[in-house]
């Protein structure tokens, strides 16, 4: 990825109109920015909505404005209130992802007032328009639409103690596991910071990160707080709801 990203920097950097990248994860942002500056180009990262965190590089002799990038967003909604099961982010990314369609096309996916919302590459909108005609036993009607008013997420915030802020004890003391349960989880690769598998559980976790295990949750790292009297430090996170 890192290599693509500098070729399109470097091809984008003396041209006019400027050039796009497919969605990134939070990693793939920060090598991004990294190839941006090297060409000296200009850039901006915009997923479709401010809050989005799956962003496409925009980059060129000047930066792109968010109005310029290939992205729609689609509303998707249950045909019934009353009938078929509430949407769940899991369900919604499963009858995307059956269409064939590579990850990479396809942003964040929201959920807010029971209605999904999926930002995805312009080119690939009316196919999955078509395709999302039901998700799971519930039959949803899908349609271009504006972004969301609303934050695409809810985030509550929690203060935990521990010794340092390293992945392991973190996401133990938040997910209430043990050592050796999480150890396993970072030996099979569950457990990512800006979406990049954890290659060691020592690993130290910075202001504005995003630590997540698979199967327990998601959360902001927000940074250190204080001291208590025992000598830990508070950490502040934000989980998402």
């Amino acid at each position: 990825m890192q290599q693509h990203l500098e070729e399109l920097c470097q091809r984008a950097a003396g041209r006019s109109r400027p050039l796009f990248s497919r969605f990134l994860n939070l990693s793939e942002q920060r090598e991004a920015e990294i190839a941006a500056r090297r060409a000296q180009a200009e850039y901006l990262l915009f997923g479709g909505a401010a809050d989005c965190e799956r962003r496409m590089l925009g980059v060129g002799a000047e930066a792109p404005q968010p109005g310029d990038f290939p992205i729609t967003c689609l509303k998707v909604s249950r045909r019934s209130a009353r009938y078929g099961e509430p949407l769940e982010h899991r369900a919604v990314l499963g009858t995307v992802m059956g269409t064939g369609i590579e990850r990479e096309l396809v942003g964040d996916i929201a959920l807010i007032d029971g209605d999904a919302y999926v930002f995805c590459v312009s080119a690939m909108a009316d196919m999955l328009c078509a395709a999302l005609t039901h998700v799971g036993r519930t039959d949803t009607d899908c349609a271009v639409s504006p972004p969301p008013a609303a934050a695409l997420r809810q985030m509550a915030p929690v203060r935990i103690q521990a010794a340092s802020p390293r992945v392991d004890a973190v996401a133990a003391h938040l997910y209430r596991l043990s050592r050796g349960d999480m150890l396993e989880l970072i030996r099979q690769g569950k457990v990512q910071v800006d979406d990049a598998p954890v290659a060691k559980p020592d690993q130290l976790l910075k202001p504005g990160q995003v630590l997540s295990v698979r199967g327990h949750g998601r959360a902001r790292y927000d940074g250190e707080t204080g001291v208590s009297k025992k000598g830990k430090l508070y950490l502040e996170l934000s989980v998402y709801s």
